[in-house]
C-alpha cells in the first residue's frame, strides 16, 4: 500500500514511526527528567515510567492520524486498546535496561559520582531502552494495531 508523502509503502511509515517517536522521545525525557531532578529524586524509574506514559498519549494520536493512517485501522476503541497493551509492553521493556544500571549493576549515587549515574541513565534509559522498546513498538503496532487488509478510510472521512 503507498503511504502518504515522498516515501512510499513501508519506508514511509518507518520514516513517520521515527519521526513520531523523535517527537516522543524529547516529551519523554523532558518530563522524565523535571520529575527526577524534582518531586521524583529517590525514584527514577518512576519517573521515566511516568514520562513514558505521557509519551505514549501523544504518540498514539500522532501514529493514528499520520504514521499509520492509510492502514485504517479497527475501530476506535479496539484500536486503542491494542495500542495501549502493546505500549505496555513497551513500557516494560523500555525501563528494564534502566532498572538494571541503577539496582544490578549499581550504577547510582554513592556508589558512582552524579555525572556517571546521570549519564548511565540516559544510556540505559533513554538509548538503549527506547531503542528496543521502538522495535517492539513499530512491529506489534503494524502487526495488531494498524494491520493491513482493514479497509481504508476514505480521506476526509472519520475513522471508526
Amino acid at each position: 500500500m503507498a503511504g502518504r508523502g515522498p516515501v512510499p509503502g513501508r519506508r514511509g511509515e518507518l520514516a513517520r514511526f521515527v519521526t513520531v517517536g523523535a517527537f516522543t522521545f524529547v516529551v519523554d525525557n523532558t518530563v522524565w527528567y523535571l520529575l527526577k531532578l524534582t518531586v521524583l529524586v529517590e525514584h527514577p524509574t518512576t519517573a521515566k515510567g511516568v514520562g513514558i506514559l505521557v509519551a505514549t498519549i501523544v504518540s498514539y494520536v500522532l501514529n493514528r492520524e499520520w504514521s499509520f493512517r492509510e492502514r485504517g485501522g479497527h475501530q476506535r476503541p479496539h484500536e486503542a486498546a491494542l495500542f495501549f497493551a502493546v505500549s505496555a509492553v513497551a513500557l516494560v521493556v523500555n525501563v528494564i535496561p534502566l532498572y538494571v544500571s541503577r539496582y544490578v549493576v549499581g550504577l547510582q549515587r554513592p556508589h558512582v559520582d552524579l555525572v556517571t549515574q546521570e549519564v548511565a541513565d540516559f544510556l540505559s534509559g533513554s538509548v538503549l531502552g527506547v531503542a528496543l522498546a521502538m522495535s517492539w513498538r513499530f512491529w506489534a503496532f503494524r502487526r495488531w494495531v494498524f494491520p493491513e487488509g482493514v479497509p481504508e478510510t476514505p480521506k476526509g472521512a472519520p475513522r471508526p
